[in-house]
């Protein structure tokens, strides 16, 4: 399912699919601050670590921000991080694919 929207609302994240309505919710202190989504994952950043959730608010993987640095973007299918001058891009589960000179 793509995620076309997450909204924050009465201490509740709402999810959107591609058709505008609304598939699912989750209390908002259990999965920390919304950082950005893409296709088809939320990356939310809870304390110290970076989560990625599925459309159910299932976790899918999650790192310690100190590992991966400040969070730049998401685009589609891809997170970037930008840590000691060099920017990471990262799939869903926090596997790097590539990296470069900031």
């Amino acid at each position: 399912m793509a995620i076309s929207d997450v909204r924050l609302k009465n201490n509740y994240y709402e999810l959107f699919d591609g058709n505008g309505k609304k598939v699912n919710e989750i209390r908002s202190d259990r999965v920390g601050e919304l950082i950005g989504f893409g296709h088809d994952f939320i990356l939310f950043l809870k304390a110290t670590y970076f989560g990625t959730y599925d459309e159910s608010f299932k976790i899918i993987a999650e790192i310690r921000n100190s590992r991966v640095g400040q969070f730049k973007s998401v685009a589609s299918t891809t997170i970037i991080f930008l840590n000691d001058n060099y920017l990471g891009t990262y799939d869903k589960n926090f596997k790097k694919i590539s990296e470069r000179r900031a």
